[in-house]
């Protein structure tokens, strides 16, 4: 197959874009930043595209050349939220969205797949209600984002696209992404739950969520939502006390206060501190196979032979 792909060099993208090449499939990524000179990869199957993807441009043209569109792009979460990152994480979700779905509208109807990411965050805080991809958006920040980002994405239908939203729960890796930024601290004896422990952290291992992406594509009649996350949430303090014991550095130390984490991280300290029991209803149901359902298993995979070697 041939896909596109934004957000091809992230975390997540970086990951999903080799285990395509390795499968034999050609894989255009856009990126704002094409490598140029020694730092541009001479991989067989891949090619960089240099566009600004909020922007309409002749980049678009390229994109109905592909059997799938996967979108990745959007700038992260990770931040202290005021008026200005707000106005980032929304905007350059609905924009690059808006994009592709422009570029797939003005080709002619074929069967092509468009995968859009989304997020859990699309159902609002439920304490400890568990929540599958019947359950209603809510209305926070965050939900409210989602919840356009995914209808601008839904619009690809109208181009004969099979569309199929990817709410990602937490992704667990080694390279990246939340429990990246954990890692160095728990090394160092400083790994504690935050605030009360109790909220639910709905999480998937990074392999399975590219297994998840490859089976999308594979899966004709899978489409709509579905909720990648693995099928045991759990709660912040399990995740803590597990990846704690994975690194051989029990946490030990108290939690960290709610007021002290919406001080430094301001309205995204509430998603911190609430969180969501997500399951993956329709995956389990389509059939996928999860190679690591709980977080014993994801850890142990991730970071099991460092506990090993002393790393």
């Amino acid at each position: 197959m041939k896909i596109f792909m934004t957000g091809g060099t992230g975390f997540v993208g970086a990951s999903l874009t080799r285990r395509l090449i390795e499968g034999g499939h050609r894989v255009t990524v856009l990126t704002r930043k094409a490598p140029s000179g020694s730092d541009r990869p001479e991989v067989e199957g891949l090619s960089c595209l240099q566009a600004d993807p909020t922007l309409a441009g002749a980049w678009q043209e390229r994109v109905p050349d592909h059997d799938v569109v996967v979108n990745l792009g959007g700038a992260s979460i990770f931040r202290k939220w005021d008026r200005k990152s707000k106005q980032l994480i929304r905007n350059s979700r609905i924009q690059i969205t808006t994009r592709l779905v422009e570029a797939l509208s003005r080709a002619p109807k074929r069967n092509r797949t468009f995968i859009s990411a989304s997020a859990v965050g699309y159902y609002g805080f439920h304490k400890d209600e568990v929540l599958d991809e019947e359950s209603p958006p809510g209305d926070d920040f965050l939900a409210s984002v989602t919840r356009d980002w995914e209808a601008v994405a839904a619009r690809a239908r109208a181009s004969g696209a099979r569309v199929v939203i990817c709410r990602l729960g937490i992704v667990l890796g080694k390279a990246g992404g939340a429990i990246g930024k954990l890692v160095p601290l728990f090394r160092k004896g400083l790994g504690c739950p935050l605030g009360s422990g109790n909220q639910w952290m709905s999480w998937i291992h990074q392999k399975d969520l590219i297994d998840i992406y490859l089976f999308a594509m594979n899966s004709r009649d899978l489409s709509g939502p579905i909720n990648c996350t693995a099928p045991e949430p759990v709660t912040n303090r399990e995740l803590t006390r597990a990846l704690g014991k994975a690194l051989g550095k029990p946490a030990i130390l108290p939690p960290v206060p709610g007021f002290v984490i919406k001080a430094l991280k301001g309205e995204f300290g509430a998603t911190l501190l609430e969180g969501q029991c997500v399951v993956p209803k329709r995956l389990l149901t389509a059939g996928f196979q999860f190679r690591f359902p709980n977080i014993a298993s994801a850890f142990s995979n991730l970071f099991g032979e460092d506990r090993r070697t002393g790393t």
